[in-house]
């Protein structure tokens, strides 16, 4: 049994080994033309020497500082690397050319129905910035490589989302959209992209779930403001308690604090005026009776 394995092991190492073999050797080759393609590639040569002042406007190209040219000869990259910027030439029977924009492109990802890990559906949209880093690897490796990376944006949108709570989702974005940037460059890297940011835009709550939020917020509101108002109360109280107890010492006092009230009253220019009628004179009246 553990031969069999071991045997296993070494046919599968050497299947990996050969793989890479054949593959270097079709990267050394890629490049070159054979003999039949030498043969057009100098047929060419010499149709530009005959008809030399017309072709000269279709062999001179120019690319911009921004842009980068991937020059395919005979359906192969030449020498396996871009173009530019500047003056570049082309043979024009052999040789076609596809320019590369090399700035960052900015594209929104349309709102995605998502459900969270604790089974709430929202609507989550947001941006991608990102720029070609390999023009070689844009060209060769995918189609198009900025409708793929809009595609992969989205669904990774939706992966990555999904294995969120809905508390991590609207306060965790900045995390959120690292995980998402460092996806889709692992993603994008084999295309030659380079993915710069992503942003979470807006978060979309169903609104029976915004009215159950905000009663809950407002029943917090309101439970934290009677705590307050308690607290307050109680304050008060024992500021009164303890004003109390002074007056109770000095009975001139209360008449100090009756003919300040009288004054502060007086003094708002009011037509009527309350006497507080003493309460010891009605208790010498009660002991009487």
């Amino acid at each position: 049994m553990i031969s069999t394995t071991s045997s296993t092991a070494e046919m599968v190492t050497q299947g990996k080994l050969q793989i890479n073999t054949e593959e270097r050797i079709e990267d050394k080759h890629s490049g070159r033309l054979g003999c039949f393609g030498w043969v057009l590639v100098l047929i060419s040569l010499l149709f530009i020497t005959a008809t030399f002042p017309i072709t000269l406007f279709m062999c001179v190209k120019i690319v911009k500082e921004y842009e980068r040219a991937i020059i395919f000869r005979l359906g192969r990259i030449t020498d396996r690397k871009p173009k530019g910027p500047g003056l570049f030439f082309v043979l024009p029977c052999t040789d076609t050319f596809v320019k590369v924009d090399l700035r960052t492109v900015s594209f929104d990802i349309p709102p995605q129905e998502i459900l969270t890990r604790d089974s709430v559906t929202v609507s989550v949209d947001g941006v991608v910035y990102f720029r070609i880093n390999c023009p070689v690897s844009s060209v060769a490796n995918v189609s198009d490589a900025h409708s793929s990376t809009r595609l992969l944006a989205q669904t990774t949108l939706r992966n990555v989302l999904g294995t969120k709570n809905l508390a991590e989702l609207l306060s965790d974005r900045e995390g959120i959209s690292l995980s998402m940037q460092e996806s889709l460059d692992d993603a994008t890297d084999p295309w030659g992209i380079k993915v710069e940011r992503v942003e979470i835009k807006d978060v979309k709550l169903p609104h029976q779930l915004q009215r159950a939020m905000a009663a809950e917020a407002e029943a917090t509101r309101e439970a934290r403001a009677k705590l307050i108002s308690a607290e307050g109360e109680m304050n008060a109280s024992r500021a009164l308690k303890e004003a109390s107890l002074i007056i109770a010492e000095s009975p001139s006092g209360l008449q100090l604090r009756y003919l300040q009230t009288l004054s502060s009253i007086a003094g708002e220019k009011n037509s009527t005026i309350i006497f507080p009628l003493p309460i010891d004179i009605l208790q010498h009246f009660m002991k009487r009776d």
